[in-house]
């Protein structure tokens, strides 16, 4: 009898992308993310926990569902074309669009370690 990847302990990947270029898009997307600040945070918004949520499809389009520190941020309009940008420069993404949403809304306990010690919140 032949175990099932699930049955030998590890969970087939779901994905039509092999699973190692998966990996390497999910960590070029993450460190493309890294590279986008708000403007009045030096901190990026990825360690900020702005970014709730990657999907990547199986043409390698990306969606990207991510949120701002307050409704009220003065680059609203900016940040997802920004984020855009960032991950569509990525080697092998077809195209990315990221959505702003607001529930849940982010407060401080989303933030990275590295975040907190960047903005000294401890």
């Amino acid at each position: 009898m032949t175990e099932t990847p699930a049955e030998a302990g590890t969970a087939p990947n779901p994905s039509a992308i092999p699973a190692d270029e998966l990996a390497r898009l999910t960590d070029d997307i993450v460190a493309a993310l890294k590279t986008v600040y708000d403007p009045e945070i030096p901190v990026d918004i990825y360690e900020l926990g702005l970014v709730y949520k990657v999907d990547i499809d199986d043409e390698r389009n990306v969606a990207i569902e991510m949120t701002l520190t307050a409704p009220g941020c003065p680059v609203a309009g900016d940040m997802p074309g920004w984020v855009e940008n960032a991950v569509s420069a990525v080697p092998g993404v077809k195209s990315a669009k990221a959505t702003i949403v607001f529930d849940p809304p982010w407060d401080h306990s989303r933030m990275s370690d590295e975040a907190r010690v960047a903005l000294n919140m401890w």
